[in-house]
Formats: C-alpha cells, sequence, structure tokens
C-alpha cells in the first residue's frame, strides 16, 4: 500500500474500512481520533476564536445563522 498516491489510499481504506462488522468500524474510528489531536488544542481553549467570531458578528450581524439555517447547511453538507 505504500506506493499507492494518498488519494488511491485513502479510498482504499474507506472501501475496506466499510466492509468491517459495526463493531470493529466503530473500534477504528476510536483508535483514529485517538490518534488525533484535540479539536481545541488552542493554548486558550479556541477562547481567542471565538473572541474574533463575536467581533465579527458584531461587524457584519447579517452573517449570523439561524439554527434552522444551520442545520439546513448541515444537512446539505452531508448529502455531499
Amino acid at each position: 500500500m505504500d506506493q499507492l498516491p494518498a488519494r488511491t489510499l485513502l479510498q482504499e481504506l474507506e472501501q475496506n474500512a466499510g466492509k468491517l462488522p459495526e463493531a470493529e468500524r466503530a473500534a477504528l474510528v476510536s483508535r483514529l481520533l485517538a490518534s488525533r489531536p484535540a479539536v481545541l488544542a488552542d493554548s486558550d481553549g479556541g477562547v481567542a476564536g471565538a473572541r474574533r467570531r463575536d467581533a465579527e458578528l458584531d461587524a457584519n450581524p447579517s452573517a449570523d445563522l439561524s439554527d434552522k439555517q444551520f442545520r439546513a447547511a448541515i444537512a446539505a453538507s452531508r448529502k455531499r
């Protein structure tokens, strides 16, 4: 597998992972997630980013999404 292009390797991994029984897929996902850094790896726990986004919304309130808009965007992204 080491000689395959990265995209082909990913596609092969996805295809093979999809063939695993549900419990084994869940265990694989758990191991993969545990191998990554925390989502909020910022030294301040993401506070600076939240403050920046808050200031952006203060400057441009029309960029805000309603709950309905947010959920629709998430649902649309899952269909891709």
